[in-house]
């Protein structure tokens, strides 16, 4: 018999999720300044933590200062300062949930305009057609900044540590750094970092590996990667099912199944390919495929709004249901899910028929609610796209001119 959405999960660390629900992560692009956590996040995550789920993941927190996916990114490097970290961690655990911090870079996800490095396994940028410009064009790494960067992810999870999270999720999907090595298409290496998948698997690997060397024994370990990138030739459910057997003996405590990049924004419902069914669990017939060969516990996100839906999942053998937009606009899901209720309001759906666009447009509309709740209002899921995503524009810009005068005034890396 499936477990009970509300039966808790002990993981090889010894770390136990009260529940099987979690939040997953989401970019909050609320950063206060010097791109550290402040009283809007604090008051987010209390609101989730008041809200039944077992699992708190945050959005990302960026490894390099130098590297954010988007200006209003929260950095924790060597020079952060840990208190407001400390106060974060409290606010997410203050209703007994568990909260792990997702760590990340860029690599070659980094918008036009922003300051900093940009840099990838290969020197390929991002295509998305006519909105190419949108994003710069990378330099193919050193062997010294790869060592850098595995170093700088053993850093911010010891500093995690330290500040009170219960666990790291080391994010490896949707086109960032450690998903394009893992890329085929994106990575055309020919050195020790590319060609076959184990090579291509390499800096994941290391960056596991000290990861786990840095932090406490029951701190737990988690890793988020692709079920499949969707598209024609990229990492796809075979190339995921060898990382899951290479992640298996390292400490990895669950890995978490996604999709896409912004490339092919599956994780939005929105594949380049068209191979994902526009439903609940958008990513569910891949994750079930996996489940039967995992030597590791799966979690899935993507799409699930309903308790339905989510005790389907866990019926497939998943061990964790990660829960994103529907959060955003019920932070109290779970506990509806356990009085037998469910959601009573929804995002407006972006019926755009440019991917690219529609995919922004949805981030801001869920970027919109997490704002509003972080500052102590009621969600507003009917807001017009077009409306969320000029308003997410203006925000982008304001935190551009903020992270340029604090890097500036923090001055150059040597890596």
């Amino acid at each position: 018999m499936a477990d009970d959405l509300f039966t808790p999960l002990r993981l090889a660390s010894g770390a136990v999720l009260p529940n099987r629900i979690a939040k997953a992560a989401m970019e909050e692009s609320l950063a206060g300044p010097g791109q550290l956590p402040d009283r809007r996040l604090f008051t987010l995550y209390r609101s989730w933590a008041d809200g039944g789920t077992g699992l708190l993941i945050t959005g990302n927190v960026m490894v390099h200062a130098e590297a954010l996916t988007g200006a209003g990114g929260v950095v924790l490097d060597a020079a952060a300062p840990l208190e407001p970290f400390a106060e974060w961690a409290a606010a997410a655990k203050s209703g007994g949930a568990a909260v792990w911090m997702q760590i990340n870079h860029p690599g070659r996800q980094v918008p036009s305009g922003m300051p900093g490095v940009v840099w990838g396994p290969s020197d390929l940028a991002v295509d998305v057609g006519r909105h190419s410009g949108r994003f710069s064009r990378p330099t193919a790494m050193t062997d010294r900044q790869i060592a850098a960067t595995v170093e700088r992810f053993a850093t911010t999870s010891r500093r995690a540590a330290e500040a009170g999270f219960d666990g790291v999720e080391i994010h490896a999907a949707h086109g960032y750094l450690l998903s394009q090595f893992l890329s085929p298409l994106v990575n055309t290496r020919t050195d020790d970092w590319g060609g076959s998948p184990a090579n291509r698997a390499r800096l994941l690997l290391d960056v596991v590996r000290a990861v786990r060397a840095a932090v406490p024994a029951r701190f737990a370990v988690a890793v988020k990667i692709n079920s499949a990138d969707f598209q024609r030739g990229g990492f796809d459910a075979d190339d995921a099912r060898q990382v899951i057997e290479l992640l298996a003996p390292l400490g990895v405590d669950l890995v978490e199944l996604s999709g896409g990049s912004y490339e092919s924004p599956a994780m939005t419902g929105r594949p380049a390919d068209g191979r994902t069914r526009a439903r609940e669990a958008y990513f569910r017939d891949l994750a079930a495929d996996l489940v039967r060969t995992s030597p590791l516990p799966l979690m899935l996100t993507g799409g699930i709004t309903r308790r339905g839906t989510a005790e389907q999942v866990l019926a497939d053998g998943v061990a964790v249901v990660g829960i994103g937009t529907a959060l955003a606009v019920t932070p109290d899901l779970p506990h509806r899910w356990a009085a037998a209720g469910e959601a009573e309001q929804a995002l407006r759906p972006v019926t755009w028929s440019d991917r690219t666009l529609a995919s922004a447009a949805a981030m801001a509309l869920v970027r919109r609610q997490m704002r509003r709740l972080a500052d102590g209002r009621t969600p507003t899921p009917r807001t017009r796209p077009a409306v969320a995503l000029l308003a997410e524009l203006r925000e982008q810009r304001k935190a551009v001119r903020r992270y340029r005068g604090w890097l500036d005034g923090r001055g150059p890396e040597a890596a």
